[in-house]
């Protein structure tokens, strides 16, 4: 799977149902682009395309149960990876990363913010 479409199952799994449009400029593709990515993730059961209940003219793509759980294993994932890797670092560099643990929630918080786009 490409970083594009994990990082849009990602960004459905955090927001909720987006339209395309919101999407492409979310992850910084154009919009065909992410018309033919959503179709591809569409035809491979991890997304669905939905009416909006507030506005019948526009659709909006949402996480199936499949996605949601790609997403799941995905993030398991990746702490099992970083709790192996820490548990290589000396005890001096495990208190400098509990230091930064602030800091490193902030850029998070920031960065989904950014990720975010503007607000429907």
């Amino acid at each position: 799977m490409s970083l594009t479409s994990a990082a849009t199952l990602a960004t459905l799994d955090r927001t909720g149902p987006r339209r395309i449009t919101d999407l492409a400029a979310v992850e910084g593709v154009t919009q065909p682009a992410m018309t033919a990515l959503v179709r591809v993730m569409e035809e491979s059961g991890l997304v669905e395309r939905r009416g909006d209940p507030s506005d019948k003219r526009v659709t909006l793509v949402c996480l199936t149960e499949a996605g949601a759980s790609y997403v799941r294993t995905r993030r398991q994932a990746g702490v099992y990876a970083f709790e192996r890797l820490i548990g290589e670092l000396t005890g001096d560099e495990v208190e400098a990363l509990l230091a930064a643990l602030p800091a490193l929630k902030h850029l998070a918080e920031l960065e989904s913010q950014d990720r975010e786009g503007p607000k429907q």
